[in-house]
């Protein structure tokens, strides 16, 4: 099943732009009620819920990656107000734009495969989904915004309710200026007694949502929050030093790690490689080399890959550095950043000789 699937994939792939038009014309088709469930715009979504759909199916060989993953993605899109039709309406979509760009790779076969690896999802997301007795989403109060340059801002953000997440989780996020455009932000500090979350947001291109929030996210604001997800935490009983790799805005899971850390006096060593192109990008070094000085199991080593005239950094891309390091064999590791700098640094470290069941990262960073 894994087989045919990928390599149908690979076929169809170079056409993935028609594919999802067809995938969301199919899927409105025969479920137009699934149009509400989307933003107005759909010139950022067109692709984005297809590839993950995709790479799903493509994990299905992977079960103790994917279907803790799908659990919460299923207990996450109860905020669309999802029901087992939608799921049904989907798959149907998602074979018939695979098949319309297959040609004589689809045969009775491939559509088996991928019928069962679709299954495989939504089961498991439809069975979480149902067991969750939580709320669908939590509401918040935007309290401050600071905009630290062009590109960056930090904001606060008072839930009605304690958001209960664990040190590392990412959530999804809606903003006033961009209904129905969710998209996942991680709380950059530890859970805190008063429930206040802080968000770290850069300013991508293309990214209608974070350009609204880093530019114009004011206190009074109404933010609406979907349910804790994703992987990367750290275990102190595990017996393994920590590797920590992040890029720009990436290290907001490791400083929420770090400070819930500090709580105890005795911890793994963690060494962290905090990188980005230029200064600017390092925003959260000061307060992390504060956070060392009176935690000597923490090493934070600074990267930058354009700037060559500072002292005390490692020169480099992240994935140079740390792999001129060794293969960190002894560790476990945790990588975030953006997509292409999570995937270059897996790959290298891969190389190097890194295994990869000690290598954790966020799925969601693919997309």
């Amino acid at each position: 099943m894994v087989r045919l699937v990928r390599e149908t994939w690979a076929l169809v792939e170079p056409n993935a732009g028609r594919v999802a038009e067809f995938f969301y014309a199919t899927l409105f088709s025969i479920a137009p009620a699934t149009r509400e469930l989307f933003p107005i715009n759909m010139q950022i979504q067109r692709s984005r819920l297809l590839r993950a759909l995709v790479h799903v199916v493509q994990m299905v060989d992977r079960p103790d990656d994917l279907i803790p993953f799908l659990r919460q993605l299923g207990r996450d899109h109860r905020k669309f107000g999802v029901v087992a039709g939608h799921y049904e309406a989907v798959g149907m979509a998602l074979l018939a734009g695979v098949k319309q760009y297959a040609g004589r790779a689809w045969t009775d076969e491939v559509e088996r495969a991928w019928a069962e690896a679709y299954t495989i999802m939504a089961r498991a997301m439809l069975e979480s989904a149902s067991a969750d007795e939580g709320p669908a989403w939590w509401n918040g109060t935007v309290v401050d915004r600071q905009r630290l340059d062009r590109s960056l801002s930090i904001v606060r953000v008072q839930p009605d309710h304690p958001l209960p997440y664990h040190p590392g989780q990412y959530v999804s996020v809606e903003v006033p200026q961009r209904p129905r455009m969710w998209r996942y932000l991680t709380p950059a500090t530890a859970p805190r007694d008063d429930g206040l979350l802080e968000f770290h947001v850069r300013a991508v291109d293309g990214g209608w949502v974070s350009r609204s929030i880093v530019a114009t996210a004011q206190p009074g604001e109404q933010w609406r929050m979907g349910p804790p997800m994703g992987r990367l935490r750290v275990d102190r009983n595990a017996g393994r030093d920590v590797l920590m790799i992040a890029g720009g805005t990436g290290v907001a899971p490791m400083r929420a790690i770090i400070e819930h850390l500090a709580k105890w006096g005795e911890n793994p060593r963690v060494q962290l490689f905090y990188g980005g192109r230029t200064r600017a990008d390092l925003y959260d070094l000061e307060h992390l080399q504060q956070i060392t000085s009176t935690n000597p199991w923490l090493t934070v080593v600074p990267v930058l890959e354009a700037e060559t005239r500072i002292a005390a950094v490692e020169r480099g891309t992240l994935a140079d550095v740390v792999t001129r390091y060794g293969a960190w064999s002894d560790h476990d590791v945790l990588v975030s950043g953006s997509p292409p700098m999570v995937r270059s640094t897996v790959s290298r470290m891969l190389v190097a000789g890194t295994s990869l069941d000690r290598i954790t990262y966020d799925p969601f960073t693919v997309d």
